[in-house]
């Protein structure tokens, strides 16, 4: 059976799995096209819940220009518990006497993560330290250190205080640890801490509340089930100005040319390109995605090819 099959696919990942489990079971539902390319956008640790983006085909393509959006989180701490991984799965390295903290005096202190805030990735994290992936020097004991990082927390809301846990909702920029936001939090409020859960339920416009189960990619009929849920190329990026095309110029595309902005008729404003992205269309087709330079802030001199889409 063929159908559309270059998109994204929005799934609810269950606590346990991996990110890459629930590519496998993705690409196994796909059967019928076993050299099909299937990723994700985001990883999601284990224990963590909530929104992961499959990306199918030339959807591939998309990871980085999805998950430059803002990620919405629904998380609890452990105050009084630190772990070495700053989470459920690690091994307690320090338990402490949790103070009698008020809600009001949790709120007054999370003020203080709100905004421009300095952040040290977890050392068992994908970062890569000296070539290497954190999480695997840190699995063998040896030291990790990690830089300093400056993320943006557009706002955190306290949304329930049952001592020792606090549970809050965290709205943030790509590459912003919910994990380290926890363990810095907890110490600021006297005592240590770690998550002891974590769900996504939001990465950019899109929410975890229109997300099939990760259990539907293991059922017989889940080819049947997916066909009508996979978001084409087009519409996984609706934020994205957009610019039309005909064949021709979208052949020569295609083929490695560079368009100029003469040539698509088009004065683009900073207003029209947040983020300075643009997609060129052709019909309903998604041809490329543009970086358009800055010209002194009154519009665009010149743009670039970023990713091409056959």
């Amino acid at each position: 059976m063929e159908y559309p099959i270059d998109g994204i696919l929005l799934i609810d990942k269950h606590e346990g799995e991996t990110s890459y489990d629930v590519v496998k079971k993705a690409k196994h539902a796909f059967n019928a096209r076993k050299a099909l390319k299937v990723g994700h956008a985001g990883t999601l640790d284990p224990f963590a819940t909530g929104l992961l983006i499959i990306l199918l085909g030339q959807g591939t393509k998309l990871s980085n220009f999805l998950m430059a959006g803002e990620k919405k989180y629904l998380a609890t701490m452990r105050l009084g518990v630190e772990t070495d991984t700053l989470d459920p799965t690690g091994q307690v390295v320090r338990t402490s006497v949790v103070p009698q903290l008020t809600p009001a005096e949790i709120r007054s202190k999370a003020k203080a993560f709100v905004g421009n805030i300095e952040q040290t990735p977890p050392r068992f994290s994908a970062v890569k330290y000296k070539g290497t992936r954190a999480y695997k020097l840190a699995r063998k004991g040896l030291d990790v250190d990690l830089k300093k990082r400056i993320v943006t927390v557009y706002s955190l809301e306290i949304m329930s205080v049952q001592l020792p846990d606090v549970t809050m909702k965290v709205n943030c920029s790509k590459g912003t640890y919910i994990r380290s936001l926890a363990a810095d939090m907890a110490r600021e409020l006297g005592t240590g801490g770690h998550l002891i859960s974590l769900r996504r339920i939001a990465i950019g416009s899109f929410g975890v509340r229109n997300a099939l189960s990760s259990s539907v990619l293991s059922q017989t009929v889940a080819h049947s089930l997916l066909r009508d849920q996979i978001i084409p190329l087009r519409a996984a990026l609706p934020g994205m100005y957009e610019i039309q095309v005909g064949e021709t110029l979208a052949k020569k595309v295609r083929n490695g040319y560079q368009p100029t902005l003469k040539e698509l008729n088009k004065g683009l404003s900073a207003f029209d390109c947040k983020g300075g992205y643009v997609k060129l269309m052709s019909a309903d087709g998604l041809v490329a995605i543009m970086k358009l330079k800055e010209n002194g802030g009154i519009g665009y001199e010149r743009l670039k090819i970023e990713r091409v889409f056959s």
